[in-house]
């Protein structure tokens, strides 16, 4: 799964636990601050790409994050070593190259056309667009998803297949945010989907849940958490430590799904 990579002074595990405060009801992106900048940037033998090392006195653990412009950066307890660091980062070498061709193929969507064979994420999967012709018209498929357009809407398929992907949404995501509701004993009122443009989902003070409609597109334990963190919200409408103990009873992986959203890009696409 994309993400920051962490792990605690001496030891090695995976996953990235950083607890974020929110200060309002919505659950906006990106998820909390990057890292400050620091460090000389550094070349490590057996890692691609330029490193940048950053000693923060707070930081109880090896954080591995990708920035933007490409560079890995590695924040180093007060306490920790160089050499331990660039132990922590040669052992997701795997992770920064999986991290790296997933932002490759976002960035890919962003700037060209659709077209058949372009990469597009469903349910957290990226699945190719797969068309052809049937009779005067053209089909498209993603997954088991397939929609038909005139052949004049080749040229770039976006418009169409966000479309349906849309209509998707509208139809299964009130439907699961029943079944979690009824599961965990909340009462919702009413329930939209929107195109929210920085913003995975938002609860009123009258208790309506709106939600985006990109949520189709993450993966499903993602987006339980998305829908869970906005249930939530029914109970207590801010983001206090009850909020978030109540939470973690609900969606015991909510960190990971927190990782998870915190380097997604698909509200830039």
């Amino acid at each position: 799964m994309p993400g920051a990579a962490r792990c605690p002074s001496g030891s090695w595990h995976d996953g990235w636990v950083r607890h974020v405060a929110i200060g309002d009801t919505q659950l906006g992106l990106p998820w909390g601050p990057g890292l400050q900048a620091g460090g000389g940037v550094v070349s490590v033998p057996g890692v691609p790409g330029a490193v940048v090392f950053v000693r923060k006195r707070r930081a109880r653990h090896y954080i591995l994050r990708l920035r933007d412009d490409g560079v890995v950066s590695v924040t180093v307890p007060w306490r920790g070593s160089r050499a331990e660091a660039e132990r922590f980062l040669k052992a997701r070498r795997e992770w920064i190259a999986r991290e790296r061709h997933r932002r490759e193929v976002a960035a890919s969507s962003r700037r060209g056309p659709w077209r058949d064979g372009t990469l597009v994420p469903l349910r957290g999967v990226d699945l190719p667009l797969d068309v052809a012709p049937v009779g005067g018209r053209i089909r498209v498929t993603l997954g088991d998803e397939s929609l038909s357009v005139a052949p004049l809407e080749y040229a770039n398929l976006r418009a169409r297949v966000e479309a349906h992907l849309r209509r998707l949404a509208a139809r299964e995501l009130p439907l699961r945010l029943s079944e979690l509701a009824g599961a965990h004993g909340f009462e919702v009122k009413a329930v939209g989907v929107r195109n929210q443009r920085t913003r995975w989902g938002s609860c009123s003070p009258s208790g309506r849940i709106s939600l985006n409609w990109r949520l189709i597109q993450l993966p499903p334990a993602v987006c339980d958490y998305v829908l869970l963190h906005e249930l939530t919200h029914l109970r207590h409408l801010d983001h206090s430590a009850r909020f978030w103990r109540e939470l973690a009873r609900l969606c015991p992986n909510h960190a990971e799904a927190r990782r998870w959203l915190r380097t997604s890009k698909l509200l830039a696409c």
